[in-house]
């Protein structure tokens, strides 16, 4: 929690690369190894009137360090340093001396400025230091290509204003780059990828901390997500249409089955009741032809008698 607070660290520029995105997109990064930033100090509003830690960046041998800075480091107990830097923070008491700011602090996605100092260039130009155009190249021009032009007036100002775009002495400064895109982060080998260029030459120091003024953007769905994730609906869309159609198959064969296991049902039902009928109905008849025979011969006599 304590290295979340404090989001700065310094790194060493080591040279540029390119990455390829989840789109497949070629995005030029640059390599920093950053940290790890060791606390050396702890800095007060007791003591300093203000709250801040010192960190320390680049190992350097005891024996090239003086005495009043090799006690200075010897508080800490984790050697000595070539950089150190303040690092402003609200409160220090969650801090201890010796404890390392990683570059963990920052996650692919987060934007930050980074601070360092640009390439010297030495005198030059107007072309060169401020990108003027020049003067035409034909048209009788002689000797004044790369000229600025014109300075100012000869009677009035009589002089040339202050801040006059002219040749002078070019980089060499600090600058600071602002909302730089964090592209991946390695912890184990103290490793940041920041989108675009930076200041700096190789091996040149800098300082990264959180943007002040950046809000990361919504990334927007490239078309080929977009297409991926066309396909996968479809997909979707038709693998639930087939399970539908193979739940009512089933649902179908199995209303069919019942259907088919109740005629079978219904015509042994109808055998089994037959006998029945059958019996009663012979019954019924044996009575009437027992019936009939004794009458028979009865009206026969009365028949002969007459």
């Amino acid at each position: 929690m304590a290295a979340e607070m404090a989001r700065e660290i310094i790194g060493k520029k080591l040279g540029m690369t390119r990455v390829f995105s989840q789109e497949g997109n070629i995005v030029p990064v640059t390599i920093i190894e950053a940290g790890p930033c060791p606390i050396v100090q702890k800095k007060t509003k007791e003591n300093d009137g203000y709250t801040a830690l010192q960190v320390g960046f680049l190992k350097k041998k005891p024996t090239r360090v003086n005495r009043p800075l090799m006690g200075h480091f010897g508080k800490c107990g984790v050697g000595a340093f070539y950089i150190l830097k303040e690092l402003r923070v609200d409160e220090v008491d969650s801090y201890e001396l010796g404890q390392e700011i990683a570059v963990d602090i920052f996650q692919p996605g987060d934007l930050v400025d980074v601070t360092g100092t640009s390439k010297g260039r030495g005198f030059s130009g107007v072309m060169k230091r401020h990108g003027f155009r020049g003067a035409p190249g034909s048209h009788g021009t002689h000797e004044y290509f790369r000229h600025g032009g014109s300075i100012g007036s000869a009677a009035d100002p009589s002089r040339t204003f202050k801040g006059k775009k002219m040749p002078g002495h070019f980089g060499n400064r600090r600058v600071t780059i602002q909302n730089i895109e964090v592209v991946e982060v390695r912890p184990e080998q103290n490793l940041i990828f920041l989108k675009g260029a930076i200041p700096g030459w190789r091996n040149g120091i800098v300082v990264i901390k959180q943007a002040k003024k950046g809000i990361v953007p919504p990334r927007p769905i490239p078309p080929r997500e977009k297409r991926e994730e066309a396909i996968k609906e479809k997909v979707k869309t038709e693998v639930e249409v087939k399970e539908e159609v193979a739940v009512k198959a089933e649902v179908e064969e199995e209303v069919k089955e019942e259907v088919k296991a109740k005629a079978e049902q219904q015509p042994k039902e109808e055998a089994e009741g037959e006998p029945e009928g059958k019996e009663k109905v012979k019954a019924e008849v044996e009575e009437q032809l027992k019936e009939e025979p004794e009458e028979g011969p009865q009206e026969e006599g009365k028949k002969e008698e007459s």
